[in-house]
């Protein structure tokens, strides 16, 4: 591989790397399966706590 076709290499690697944070993301941030089960948790005693005042 010469010099100039390993430099548009990473020339163009980087740039497809900075294209890439600024698009937007198509994937919800991960929860953790605890996570998950603690918000549930939460979310069923939520309405219970306002039916009751």
């Amino acid at each position: 591989m010469n010099r100039r076709k390993k430099i548009n290499q990473l020339l163009k690697a980087n740039a497809k790397k900075a294209s890439a944070k600024l698009a937007p993301k198509s994937k919800d941030k991960y929860i953790s399966k605890a996570d998950r089960l603690k918000l549930a948790a939460e979310a069923a005693q939520d309405p219970v706590v306002a039916s009751e005042s």
